[in-house]
């Protein structure tokens, strides 16, 4: 019997009324609130921006799961903690945001070419306590949105200052401990922002997860949106032990706890250092300027062994490495209107990043000592883009946007070890034209109806553009090109259906030319066909009253590839991994008193974890609350209850080959391990407290 939400959801309603919750846990400046977006502004029926008020109460089990204040996103694990989450939007298994582009201050967080997979998007070194707004846009319809964007894009803001300085301690079950301090003063003619964070958890594990978190921030700024300046300094570090997802057999037969690993010592560490700068500029008859500049030092080490004992009875763990320097920035310029005829309005813009990785490879381990090289290059990638976009006001209820944007990719890869692999290399580069159209139309007083057509493209692995031969067997292996055309479409309306409740609705459909992928795991790149995906969105944004703030959505999609694809249990052309339902409810209670409260409903439906679509994943529902009391001017209490419900299921399942210990060395028929379902079990209830005091 498939699980309903309706229920659980009822319950949830009903202690929330009862209980009563918390003032937020940031005491912040004047703030503006976002909503979700506003009549006769918004470009599309599915973008928005969120303020503090909408993203403060918000509980979170990891930082990342601030994304799914965007309608649509969920946000899981398959692995430890101190490894990018898992995405999903709009039909999509985003991997590791593979296509979904990330920006934090103005910083691209995607890396292309990644040693674990293309387009790798690691937030873990997000403060959520620090955000300040989150603006996001669905399907690549706006000209300033290139590489990675082609399910959305979303752009963080950390806030300039904090109302008083403040220390904030959390405490929770499998020995979770947090710190931050956080505070801001005047500088001459400048206000300095600064953050430290720590955290440490074993979670449920039999595997302790061990988990170390490490974070800085220094952000110095001056001005506003339009006339300003900010400097920042990030540092991120973090390490862990991880419990990857495996065999369901293994913990149905008793080999294995719920809990448990096939294999002890997976885990890894990372950091992320960035200086960066951002500005803008509007003086007089000027336009609007604005842009970013910013350097990264990132490092990943990241042992896994998703297979268990196929290769042999030391286990299958391997190391994937990639340790690089990115650099780049961006401008954007708005023409003053005056050098335009009435209601157009011009913006263009460039922007530029270059990625030095002096090392990114594949190697087989033991007990995380590397005993045997796949492969191992040094890539250098260099990407510029430009853009131009026209909106034209025709008459008080029609508008129009065409953009158009150009993208160069360049890339260089020198092996640098593997045995089969002194073969590969050599430069790769494209560039494409993409141009975009949309039409808004006023329906009436409240509601505005949109259509949006665009060509993009999503990057493959520049591995995949230089690679001749197989670097695990030596086999040929085909060239791909470093960028894949996709095509979407979009109509969509939003409507004020009352003085306090906007809907918005939106019908996409994107065609991608090819869903070819570089598989870190194997160190090969994998072709999967051309796929079609075709959608609907229901978001609603409602008020009640002073107190309540709602934001409710729902969304179906329907992915399959062109072609049929052959496995064990017949032809299909479903695209595993893609979830057709998926539906959120936030609640945010904030009276005024002492006492304020969020909740966050989830419902995650079955999906095809193969192409027939005979095996599917179970639905999931979730409910997580937090809950807060002010019980003195300076100091406040605050109760996070993550998995409310404490239901009992998965974050994460696949259909896969692997051999457990007691399967022994090359089980299966053919040697090559047991086709199964591989899980990755969600947390059980937890209750985090928190103590926060402003000085």
């Amino acid at each position: 019997m498939k699980p309903s939400p309706i229920i659980p959801t009822a319950i949830a309603l009903a202690a929330l009324l009862l209980a009563g919750t918390a003032r937020a846990q940031q005491q912040l400046d004047t703030v503006q609130v976002h909503g979700r977006a506003a009549l006769g502004t918004a470009g599309s029926a599915s973008e928005g921006e969120l303020g503090v008020e909408r993203l403060a109460l918000r509980p979170l089990l990891r930082p990342a799961e601030l994304l799914e204040a965007m309608p649509g996103m969920t946000v899981t694990q398959h692995s430890g903690d101190g490894k990018a989450n898992q995405y999903f939007l709009r039909g999509f298994n985003l991997d590791h945001g593979s296509d979904f582009a990330g920006f934090v201050l103005g910083m691209p967080v995607n890396m292309p070419s990644h040693g674990h997979g293309q387009g790798y998007m690691d937030l873990n070194f997000l403060i959520p306590e620090l955000v300040d707004s989150l603006r996001y846009r669905k399907g690549a319809f706006d000209a300033e949105d290139g590489d990675f964007a082609t399910t959305g894009a979303a752009r963080i803001g950390y806030m300039n200052a904090v109302e008083r300085p403040y220390a904030l301690l959390t405490a929770g079950p499998h020995g979770y401990r947090r710190a931050l301090v956080a505070g801001s003063t005047p500088l001459a003619g400048w206000t300095l922002l600064g953050a430290a964070e720590g955290t440490r958890y074993d979670g449920p594990w039999e595997q302790a997860e061990d988990i170390r978190r490490r974070n800085l921030v220094l952000r110095l700024s001056r001005g506003d949106e339009r006339n300003g300046l900010d400097l920042n300094l990030l540092s991120y570090d973090a390490d862990w032990l991880a419990t990857d997802h495996v065999p369901e057999r293994a913990i149905l037969s008793g080999e294995i706890g719920r809990f448990g690993a096939l294999q002890a010592g997976d885990g890894g560490r990372t950091h992320r250092r960035s200086l960066s700068a951002g500005w803008a500029y509007q003086q007089g008859d000027s336009g609007q300027w604005s842009g970013h500049l910013w350097a990264i030092d990132y490092r990943l080490n990241l042992f896994s062994n998703f297979s268990g004992f196929i290769s042999g009875p030391e286990g299958d763990q391997m190391e994937q490495a990639d340790h690089r320097r990115v650099y780049g920035g961006d401008l954007r310029h708005q023409l003053p209107a005056r050098l335009l005829p009435a209601g157009q309005q011009l913006s263009w813009g460039l922007q530029w990043r270059e990625d030095r990785i002096a090392g990114v490879g594949l190697y087989a381990t033991v007990e995380r000592q590397r005993v045997g090289t796949v492969r191992e290059e040094r890539i250098r990638q260099r990407s510029l883009g430009a853009f131009a976009q026209l909106e034209s006001r025709w008459t008080e209820g029609l508008r129009s946007v065409a953009g158009l944007r150009w993208d160069s990719l360049r890339a260089q890869v020198s092996p640098t070890g593997g045995a089969f692999n002194a073969a590969n290399g050599g430069r790769a580069s494209q560039s494409q034209l993409s141009p975009k159209l949309g039409l808004i139309a006023r329906a009436g007083a409240n509601t505005e109806l949109y259509a949006h057509w665009a060509r993009a493209f999503r990057s493959n692995d520049a591995r995949g553009a230089t690679t001749t031969i197989n670097p695990a067997d030596g086999s040929a292996s085909e060239r791909l090109p470093l960028l894949a055309r996709t095509t979407s479409t979009e109509l969509g309306l939003r409507s004020k259906l009352a003085p306090h409740w906007t809907s918005s609705l939106a019908l996409w459909r994107a065609n991608l030319a090819s869903e070819l992928v570089f598989v870190g795991d194997a160190g090969v790149t994998e072709a999967r066909g051309a796929s079609r995906r075709v959608g609907l969105e229901w978001s609603n944004d409602v008020q009640i009253g002073r107190d309540w703030l709602i934001d409710a959505d729902i969304a179906w999609s329907r992915a399959r590839f062109v072609q049929p694809v052959d496995n064990e249990f017949g032809s299909g052309r479903q695209v595993p991994n893609a979830v057709p339902v998926s539906a959120s409810m936030s609640l945010n209670w904030q009276p005024g008193g002492p006492w304020s409260s969020g909740i966050k409903l989830r419902y995650l439906g079955a999906y095809a974890l193969e192409e027939t679509g005979s095996r599917k994943s179970k639905a999931v529902f979730t409910a997580n609350w937090r809950l807060g009391y002010q019980f003195a001017e300076r100091w406040q209490l605050g109760l996070d209850v993550l998995n409310l419900f404490n239901t009992r299921a998965n974050d994460i399942e696949y259909w896969g080959a692997a051999c457990t210990r007691a399967e022994g060395t090359g089980c299966g028929p053919e040697g090559e391990g047991i086709n199964g379902r591989l899980v990755h079990p969600m947390e059980p209830r937890a209750l985090r407290l928190s103590l926060r005091g402003s000085f």
